[in-house]
């Protein structure tokens, strides 16, 4: 099977020095262990695969460079406490504070390895803004709010009066700021991950896997390569494999960004009191926005099902026009300021919006599907998939079992017309929020 990988190197990667990749994988190779994808579940793997099998070698193959896929192309939010839309539900407590625990333990391993290894990507553990700007929103809001107190977690509610002065625009007319949690470069912090492996992980980029076939001893290819391998986890989100991977229960929703040139001190002046900061909408369409450290700011407001692909040069021109209208609402006084970056990513979405982390044979196992909260779930579930394929019994390993099973889709023609009408559907009554 014949697979086509995007190669665009646009996005957060265009803001920081370019990285000289790994080269490919160009002969036949046999180990005991082998990690399909690089993103933030494919290195926290390999990195504790190698830390409890400190004599193996772990191969790990990334389809394109790193940091261009979903790990390198998100927004960089390192979330704590997930947002549950709804009332609060007090017989859900368990699996509230089962996905927290996935959480936190992800946010507590990347912090620990990007202070250990001396990884300067901006990570900031000043937590996150969740933010209402429209009537379908606000209520939203109310029931965030009382789900942060029930639970007992550090917040602040913030008016209008008060958004305003924290981050510089009177767009968002009520929200909450979750105390925990972190923002990060997201490119720049793949980048150091992928750079500060242990010494007995191969990275290999430019890899793809394009066949594997099952057995005692699992057999796949790339493009110029057979390996046999022992142990095969795959990390690889939406992408299909041409076999051995479960029923289709991913599909991959296509988002757009643009990013600001570097913000004047006069321009800077225009905004709040936070130096750095990050607002997740508290309705489900809408906009993502940044004040980077670096003093940039970034929108992301667009979300479409493209066949699980990145958009072209004329498809991204088009949803800039959707993210100047939305920075120019929120800060009508930057309205001149240009932006200098336009990208796009594609997102794992399930239909229940759960993930997947699940043992598919006695030494194939798949790891992934974050529905766009991947950087701190994805590096939980790489290192609890390292633990079970090692044999190790853990609660974040049963925390991760517990996961809810992934809904089937149907095959294409219909898979594509159901991800075509969800993902828009998950713009109803957006209104201000976008």
């Amino acid at each position: 099977m014949s697979l086509k990988f995007d190669h665009e190197t646009k996005g957060w990667a265009d803001l920081i020095p370019r990285r000289n990749p790994q080269s490919n994988l160009t002969s036949n190779i046999d180990t005991r262990w082998l990690v399909i994808g690089a993103g933030f579940t494919g290195l926290s793997c390999a990195r504790r695969l190698a830390e409890l099998n400190p004599s193996d070698k772990i191969i790990l193959l990334e389809a394109r460079e790193i940091g261009q896929s979903a790990s390198g192309r998100n927004s960089g939010y390192a979330v704590a406490h997930s947002h549950f839309s709804g009332r609060y539900q007090k017989d859900q407590l368990g699996q509230y504070k089962r996905i927290d625990r996935i959480n936190q333990a992800g946010l507590e391993s990347l912090s620990a390895v990007i202070n250990e290894n001396h990884i300067n990507c901006d990570f900031k553990e000043s937590g996150i803004y969740h933010m209402a700007a429209d009537e379908s929103s606000f209520l939203e809001c109310d029931y965030f709010v009382d789900y942060l107190e029930k639970r007992e977690i550090k917040h602040e509610p913030l008016s209008q009066e008060q958004s305003h002065l924290k981050l510089g625009t009177n767009w968002y007319q009520k929200g909450v700021k979750v105390m925990n949690g972190a923002l990060v470069q997201p490119a720049q912090l793949v980048f150091g991950l992928a750079d500060k492996l242990p010494k007995n992980v191969e990275l290999y980029e430019n890899s793809p896997v394009i066949d594997i076939r099952k057995g005692k001893i699992n057999t796949l290819r790339t493009p110029e390569s057979t390996i046999r391998a022992e142990n095969v986890i795959m990390a690889c989100n939406y992408e299909p494999l041409a076999s051995g991977q479960q029923k289709q229960r991913v599909v991959g929703v296509t988002l757009s960004g643009s990013i600001t040139r570097v913000l004047t001190q006069d321009e800077i002046e225009t905004l709040g009191t936070e130096t750095s900061w990050g607002v997740l909408s508290l309705h489900s369409g809408g906009a993502t926005v940044r004040l980077t450290d670096d003093k940039r700011i970034s929108i992301r407001n667009t979300a479409e099902y493209n066949n699980h692909r990145l958009l072209n040069k004329g498809q991204l021109m088009a949803r800039q026009k959707i993210h100047r209208q939305s920075f120019d609402n929120r800060f009508p006084d930057l309205s001149h300021v240009p932006f200098e970056h336009l990208y796009s990513g594609v997102e794992g979405v399930t239909a229940n919006k759960t993930n997947i982390f699940k043992r598919l044979s006695s030494n194939l196992y798949f790891a992934g599907c974050y529905n766009g909260s991947g950087i701190t779930k994805g590096t939980a579930f790489g290192l609890a998939i390292a633990e079970l394929a090692s044999g190790n019994d853990l609660e974040l390993v049963s925390d991760c079992l517990g996961t809810e099973e992934a809904k089937w889709l149907p095959p294409r023609p219909l898979l594509d017309l159901g991800a075509w009408y969800i993902t828009k559907q998950r713009f109803s009554g957006v209104g201000k929020d976008r």
